[in-house]
């Protein structure tokens, strides 16, 4: 993201200095997250293991007061072990329902292309309705709810690609990727940072989490002219002659509510093109669907050339 862009808001920037101590070289990875969070969307990693996809999850859930829970997925996990099951207490002479870990603010589903599509299809309710149905039974998740997955590269053995309709349920796709170099050197001397994490004290309630989706929503403005200026996007998007399906209503709707934040984290009250074009590139690739000739290009080109193609509105 441009220097020029940064955020600006006091909170926020508190939040970035508390968890850069415990994400070294990671700041791009971070501001992405908190702005997926502050959202009310959900984020996908797609990476290697050993990359602070963990400390990530587990560092936002704790300086923002949340509670957190986190899924491994095998081949062998079941439905019921994310979503929960009802067990029969005979104390009671009555079924009661015991919430898997699902059932928290914060989720962390850890390699989720390695669970089966039976077991990856329990969370899209949750993910798409925040709220989960077992056995004719609607619970509630708590607000607000995020979701962190995990994705191993597809070329991996043993994983099984996610279906569209749930890679269309994430509201950005990032990497982590490697430190550089002096970045690794620093990482290497200060050690793990997984076991420190318990001493990271809340900078925000859960009240003010959902207060601050409150207020980017309803104080940051966004134009005719920036409404206008995103379904353009999305149109041509649908009418690329590489692509066999475009941008979901679902994905303006992402890009314009992850705009929203970064504006409110930019310390302005009104979207700009810049938002768009900086967030396009997280926000939108991952739901493209390309025609199979033309399956080897790069996603984000596509987008980037999109961008390129279509009027900045003055």
């Amino acid at each position: 993201m441009n220097a020029s862009m940064d955020i600006q808001n006091p909170k926020i920037l508190e939040i970035m200095a508390c968890l850069s101590r415990y994400l070294y070289g990671k700041d791009l990875a971070l501001k992405l997250a908190l702005i997926t969070c502050c959202s009310r969307g959900h984020l996908l990693i797609e990476d290697l293991p050993g990359l602070g996809k963990t400390v990530l999850a587990l560092s936002i859930a704790r300086v923002l007061g949340l509670t957190f829970g986190r899924i491994q997925c095998t081949s062998d996990l079941l439905p019921t072990d994310i979503t929960g099951l009802s067990i029969y207490n005979k104390n009671t002479a009555e079924f009661e329902f015991r919430p898997g870990p699902v059932f928290n603010h914060i989720v962390l589903v850890d390699e989720i292309n390695r669970a089966t599509p039976k077991t990856q299809s329990a969370l899209l309710e949750a993910m798409g309705e925040k709220q989960t149905t077992i056995e004719g039974k609607t619970y509630l998740h708590p607000q607000p709810f995020f979701v962190i997955a995990t994705q191993n590269p597809v070329e991996h053995f043993g994983a099984f690609p996610l279906p569209e309709s749930q890679m269309d349920r994430f509201m950005m796709q990032i990497r982590i990727g490697y430190p550089s170099g002096d970045e690794e050197k620093e990482i290497l001397k200060q050690g793990s940072s997984r076991r420190e994490l318990d001493r990271i004290a809340p900078l925000f309630s859960r009240d003010e989490v959902v207060e601050m989706h409150r207020r980017t929503n309803a104080e940051v403005h966004v134009s005719e002219k920036i409404l206008g200026y995103i379904l353009d996007i999305v149109a041509a998007s649908r009418r690329h002659p590489y692509i066999r399906a475009g941008i979901s209503t679902r994905g303006a709707l992402a890009v314009t509510a992850s705009a929203r934040t970064y504006a409110y984290f930019c310390g302005r009250d009104f979207v700009i093109p810049e938002d768009i074009r900086e967030l396009a590139p997280f926000t939108l690739p991952h739901r493209l669907l390309i025609k199979e000739e033309y399956e080897s290009l790069d996603k984000k080109e596509l987008v980037q050339s999109i961008l390129d193609t279509v009027k900045i509105p003055a």
